[in-house]
């Protein structure tokens, strides 16, 4: 997903965007936020419901037999549509849009940035199955930069993950967060580096 190079410039890149702030850059990159495991056994059980009527209508077939032509179709279609890319494919987008959004909250937590020390943690997260980007910023700058100024950065970048530059838009996208960082939350006398200056490639 990331070639060796582009973790090199995105490295070089959080740190010098962070030496001009106060603020820490995360930049998380996961290759899908969720497994969507069940969407396979929804879309058989509801083929399977739809089996019986067309059998009803123009066949003699016992209740017995049909129930094992449903089982028969259900087993079948949960195999087909296991396949991950017909799985993502059968996922609505607000589904998606929604297990991203989690994901994105659950790193956000779960590598630190809430408990950086003036609450100025900004991720960066990319879910590539469902093309999805997002930022999260911590209290202590979201207070201070509007939404739109995050979200002209998450449509660069999912222009530039559209068009497979991944590693050119996570770049812009870590220079222009660390802009907006280094303008509402300037270097401390004392400041330190609190988390990792890397790319994490779940």
């Amino acid at each position: 997903m990331i070639s060796k190079e582009d973790h090199t410039r995105l490295t070089h890149a959080i740190r010098d965007a962070e030496s001009q702030t106060s603020g820490e850059i995360v930049v998380v990159v996961a290759e899908q936020a969720s497994t969507y495991r069940s969407i396979p056994i929804v879309w058989a059980l509801i083929g399977a419901l739809l089996v019986p009527w067309p059998l009803i209508w123009i066949t003699h077939l016992s209740a017995g037999r049909i129930f094992l032509v449903q089982l028969v179709v259900a087993l079948l279609l949960c195999l087909f549509l296991s396949w991950p890319s017909r799985r993502h494919a059968l996922v609505p987008r607000f589904i998606k849009r929604t297990r991203a959004r989690e994901a994105a909250a659950r790193e956000f937590v779960g590598r630190g940035l809430t408990r950086t020390r003036d609450r100025t943690g900004v991720l960066i997260y990319v879910a590539l199955a469902e093309r999805h980007a997002e930022i999260i910023a911590d209290t202590g700058i979201a207070d201070r930069v509007g939404a739109g100024a995050w979200q002209g950065i998450i449509d660069n970048l999912t222009g530039a993950i559209k068009e497979g530059r991944l590693g050119d838009g996570l770049l812009e996208a870590v220079q222009s967060a660390g802009a907006l960082l280094a303008r509402h939350a300037p270097p401390r006398f004392d400041d330190m580096d609190e988390l990792p200056n890397k790319v994490i490639v779940i």
